[in-house]
């Protein structure tokens, strides 16, 4: 099957658009992420449905408001977290009210006011231990208000009157009240399996595993979940995944499905692929970026590269072995498992879908230390932080931290005990250069001018 096939050469652009819009945004309602999206993404409904199961084994759910896509999840990601009005990640207890709110909302009408619904959670938050919900505490407020705040940037929700904020800085005399949009709320949050049958968050992924299969429908399979990993993750490198998809992974037929289903270019070197999205239309992070930490990020990543490259003959760094995706699904599978309520699971019913598979081959990195990578950061903040903002200027360790944490995040390095690992996608940052631009000194209205 050639991926929109029914799609002329003149439209094919528009067609590229809402896949990358519909990836980037898997719920599309009226009014979220723009009033653009939900017409865009309507009008290609029908070969979008087409191609999703084809190329990804993703379904497409539509209905009157909304576009709802359901993935198929191969791995624990927690690189795109739920976001509170601040722009900062989801904590669990978040998480949690989010979850309680979206069951009170499907209990209620069409209207609720603010606080009904804070009591409502409250008494389901009551009944989970060491969860809880205090409206008397405003830190408590804010948690929930980020909760509903999701909801309503969504279209869940639309504020009918008063404030949400006003009513967490003083509960007892401000109020807000909500329309509900009931078809929102029912897509919002479409689990694959019933949880009170899930023992490990393992059993919500695609295991690859269940009925016999013939020889073309696991082939097949192999070749969805490759393009899945190839879109999904930054790169992908062969020797962390499962040999039996290398083969996928080298195939052209991938490289021409996802550039024709997408508009983005696959690159394949030795060590690995993956879609190069320079203009950020489907990334939800742009690399290289703006502000101190993703500038700092990409110095550090210049250094860590020109430190492993092969001009670094005297001192080289030592080499270990990088975790494998199936050591790094076992561990967040483990710390996730850690906090499941046992006292509503059905045993008797409940798998442990673990993920099995062939080792792949052992590679090894280069190691860096945490002590080489502070040394480095003080360095870099030494030389460079003129152009850094002044909360980061005093703080480099903490930056280091967060310039780490981007750097893991598009695989350019993995975090390991007492350092990191430099993952080959790093070299292509060989050699950057920086030039800090300082700021003009301007004349105030209070200074005397000579």
């Amino acid at each position: 099957m050639r991926v929109a096939a029914d799609v002329s050469p003149l439209e094919l652009a528009d067609y590229q658009r809402a896949v990358r819009l519909l990836l980037r945004h898997p719920l599309i309602t009226p009014s979220f992420p723009d009033r653009s999206a939900l017409p865009l993404v309507r009008r290609w409904a029908a070969q979008l449905r087409a191609d999703l199961p084809e190329v990804l084994g993703y379904r497409l759910l539509t209905t009157a408001d909304t576009v709802r896509l359901l993935r198929v999840h191969d791995r624990l990601d927690a690189t795109m977290p739920a976001l509170t009005r601040t722009d900062r990640p989801f904590n669990r207890r978040r998480y949690a009210y989010l979850m309680l709110t979206l069951a009170a909302l499907g209990r209620s009408g069409t209207q609720i006011s603010l606080s009904e619904l804070a009591d409502a959670v409250a008494a389901d938050a009551s009944r989970i231990d060491g969860l809880g919900m205090d409206t008397e505490r405003k830190p408590d407020r804010d948690a929930f208000v980020d909760a509903v705040a999701w909801l309503e940037r969504r279209g869940a929700l639309a504020l009918a009157d008063g404030s949400a904020s006003a009513w967490v800085n003083d509960p007892d005399r401000a109020e807000a009240l909500y329309d509900i949009d009931r078809e929102i709320v029912g897509v919002v949050y479409r689990p694959s399996r019933v949880l009170q049958h899930v023992a490990s968050i393992t059993a919500l992924l695609d295991t690859g595993q269940g009925l016999a299969q013939g020889q073309a429908t696991m082939r097949r399979a192999a070749a969805r979940k490759a393009r899945r990993l190839v879109l999904e993750q930054p790169v992908v490198y062969y020797e962390q995944v499962d040999e039996s998809l290398h083969g996928q992974l080298r195939s052209p037929s991938l490289a021409e499905d996802l550039e024709r289903l997408t508009g983005l270019s696959v690159e394949r070197r030795a060590e690995g692929v993956a879609i190069i999205d320079t203009s950020g239309r489907l990334s939800d992070v742009r690399f290289p970026g703006g502000g101190t930490i993703a500038q700092s990020a990409l110095l550090l990543a210049a250094r860590i590269a020109t430190h492993c490259g092969p001009g670094n003959r005297r001192n080289p760094p030592p080499l270990l072995p990088a975790p494998t995706e199936a050591e790094r699904l076992a561990e967040a599978a483990a710390r996730i498992d850690a906090a499941l309520p046992r006292a509503n699971v059905l045993t008797e019913l409940a798998q442990h879908d673990g993920f099995e598979g062939a080792p792949p081959r052992e590679s090894a990195y280069p190691f860096l230390a945490d002590t080489w990578l502070r040394r480095t950061m003080r360095d870099l903040v030494g030389r460079y932080g003129a152009a850094f903002g002044a909360v980061w200027r005093t703080d480099p360790d903490r930056l280091l931290g967060e310039a780490v944490a981007l750097l893991a995040k598009l695989r350019l390095v993995a975090v390991v005990e007492g350092g990191v690992l430099a993952l080959p996608l790093l070299a292509r940052y060989r050699g950057v250069t920086a030039e800090v631009k300082r700021r003009t000194e301007q004349t105030t209205l209070f200074e005397d001018v000579k």
